[in-house]
């Protein structure tokens, strides 16, 4: 009838054993190749993101001067500045307001989750509870 040797259970628990071990050390070579590739393209962009800020930085604060003496130039009186530096930056606060709002609500919405690793993780997850509910 069945061409194949019967197995006992001490066989087939170390078939098991070996198997799990070598689906977990998969998922971990899968999730450390992941992260590596990330870390290999946050070398490259890290320094172009802080030399990039470098410039908006000292563009921003050059601006910034430039508005707050043409709205001083609209203004009367002795404290133009004064008034000319706080108009200003009500707006800029109110701006940045909006744009953290908007940046949390994002960051809230996308998970920084390593998404092939945790899909695949939930697809063992399945398999194995097939696998486990399959007569021996």
């Amino acid at each position: 009838m069945n061409d194949r040797p019967a197995r006992n259970l001490g066989t087939i628990l170390a078939e098991i054993k070996d198997e799990l071990q070598t689906i977990i050390e998969t998922r971990i070579n899968l999730l450390r190749t992941e992260l590596r590739d990330k870390a290999a393209h946050w070398k490259f962009a890290f320094p172009s993101a802080g030399l990039a800020l470098l410039f908006a930085v000292v563009a921003y604060l050059l601006i910034n001067i430039s508005i707050v003496a043409l709205i001083a130039v609209f203004i009367p009186g002795p404290f133009r500045w004064f008034f000319a530096f706080l108009a200003l930056g009500i707006l800029w606060l109110v701006l940045g307001g909006i744009a953290a709002y908007v940046g949390i609500r994002e960051m809230e919405l996308k998970r920084v989750l390593p998404r092939r690793t945790i899909e695949t993780l939930k697809g063992d997850k399945v398999w194995l509870q097939k696998e486990m509910s399959k007569p021996i």
